[in-house]
C-alpha cells in the first residue's frame, strides 16, 4: 500500500524490551515514519538503551517495570521484544488492558502456552500479532508470485532455506531461555512454507544438529513437511554456512520447471521447457529394452522474472501493515492460528529428534 493511503493518526507505540532485536531491527524503521509511528513510552531496565528512544521522541515516557508503562493508556499498540521463555506473563497483561500487543516470533514456547494466548487474543477482540517477517521479504514475495506459474508445471516440492555464520553469545544460546534454531529461527520459515504449499501437512520428519553454536542449543534444522495435496516442503536453517556456499532461499519445483531466488533479492531465476515444445507421446513396453540412452533430451529456456520496481517489502512493508491493522482493519498476510501452528511444528521438531535427549 502506497504511503498516500495513511491518512489517520500515527500510532501511539509502546516498547518493551530495548535489545539488539527492538533497536537494531525495529527501531529504525519506527523512527523514519513519523507520519506512521510515533513512540510514546518504552519500558527497559538498562538506561543508556532508555536514552537512544529519548534521543529520537523526546516526549516518550519512560519505564522501569512493565506494569507501570501499562497505566499509561494513551497507547495504541505494545511491541514485546523479550527473550522467549519470558515473554507470556506480559503478552497476557498486555491483551487484559485492552492494547493492540505485537510480539516478535515464536509467539509462544509450547502449544498450550499458544493457546492459552489465543483465548486471551479472542477476548481482547483479536488484538494480538505476531512479527513473521518471512511474508514481507521480497525473494517470498516472488517465491508467492511463481508457485502458480504454469511454466513450472506441477508443483511437487519447494525448498525454503536459511543460512548464515552465527555463533551467538546471548539468550538464544541457552535452551532454558527458549534458544536454538527450532524455537528462534523455524517458526518463521514454517510459516512461510506451509502457506505456500497450501495443503493440510499429514507426514513430518526432521533432522537437528548443533554445529559451531555455543550454548547448549541446534543452529541446524532440516524439517520436511508433506502436505495432502502431495507437495513437500523442505525447509532448513544452517547456523554453519559460510557465504560462498549459500543455496536460494526458495526453490519452486515442478513437472516442467524451477524457479530459484536468492535471499533478500527482488528478482529470481526461472528454468523451464520451452512452451512451444510438446513432449512427444511414449509407448512403455515390457520387452528388452534398447541399448540407447533413455533419457529425454527437451529445449529449455530461461527468464528473469522480478518484482514491480515500487514494491514495498522488508521491515518497511511489514510496518506499514501493521498500521493498516490498527488503523484500517486490514488483515496480515498471515493469522494468528498459522503463527500457532508454527509452534506446534516447534514442538513436533524436538519430539521426533534426537537432540539434547
Amino acid at each position: 500500500m502506497k504511503e498516500s493511503a495513511f491518512n489517520r493518526p500515527p500510532l501511539k507505540v509502546a516498547l518493551m524490551g530495548l535489545g539488539r532485536a527492538m533497536l537494531n531491527v525495529h527501531f529504525p524503521v519506527l523512527s523514519a515514519n513519523p507520519s506512521l509511528f510515533n513512540v510514546v513510552a518504552a519500558c527497559e531496565l538498562i538506561k543508556s538503551r532508555r536514552d537512544i528512544v529519548a534521543e529520537r521522541f523526546p516526549d516518550c515516557k519512560m519505564f522501569r517495570m512493565f506494569d507501570d508503562m501499562l497505566d499509561e493508556r494513551d497507547i495504541d499498540l505494545v511491541f514485546i521484544a523479550l527473550p522467549a521463555a519470558d515473554r507470556l506473563k506480559y503478552i497476557l497483561k498486555s491483551l487484559e488492558s485492552g492494547f493492540w500487543t505485537l510480539v516478535e516470533s515464536p509467539l509462544a514456547l509450547t502449544l498450550d502456552e499458544a493457546k492459552i494466548l489465543r483465548g486471551a487474543a479472542i477476548k481482547a477482540k483479536n488484538r494480538l500479532a505476531v512479527v513473521e517477517r518471512s511474508f514481507f521479504q521480497p525473494d517470498y514475495l516472488l517465491a508467492e508470485k511463481m508457485i502458480s506459474d504454469k511454466r513450472i508445471g506441477k508443483v511437487h516440492k519447494i525448498a525454503v532455506r536459511r543460512e548464515e555464520f552465527v555463533r551467538r553469545n546471548d539468550w538464544q544460546a541457552v535452551r532454558r531461555m527458549g534458544g536454538g534454531a527450532v524455537n528462534c529461527q523455524m517458526p518463521d520459515l514454517i510459516t512461510a512454507a506451509l502457506k505456500l504449499i497450501q495443503g493440510q501437512p499429514v507426514q513430518l520428519w526432521s533432522d537437528v544438529k548443533r554445529i559451531v553454536a555455543t550454548g547448549d542449543v541446534e543452529d541446524y534444522v532440516h524439517l520436511n513437511i508433506v502436505s495432502r495435496s502431495g507437495i513437500t516442503a523442505d525447509i532448513d536453517y544452517n547456523g554453519a554456512m559460510l557465504p560462498e556456499n549459500r543455496s536460494p532461499s526458495y526453490s519452486i519445483i515442478g513437472s516442467s520447471g524451477v524457479f530459484s531466488v536468492m535471499p533478500g533479492e527482488s528478482s529470481g531465476l526461472l528454468t523451464c521447457i520451452d512452451p512451444s515444445y510438446k513432449l512427444p507421446k511414449v509407448r512403455t513396453s515390457v520387452r528388452t529394452p534398447p541399448v540407447d540412452e533413455v533419457q529425454d533430451v527437451v529445449p529449455t529456456v530461461s527468464e528473469r522474472i522480478s518484482l514491480p520496481s515500487d514494491t514495498v517489502s522488508g521491515l518497511q512493508a511489514f510496518w506499514q501493515s501493521v498500521y493498516s491493522v490498527v488503523r484500517l482493519a486490514q488483515p496480515l498476510p498471515y493469522t494468528l492460528d498459522e503463527s500457532i501452528e508454527a509452534v506446534k511444528f516447534m514442538n513436533l521438531v524436538y519430539k521426533s529428534s534426537q537432540f539434547g535427549r
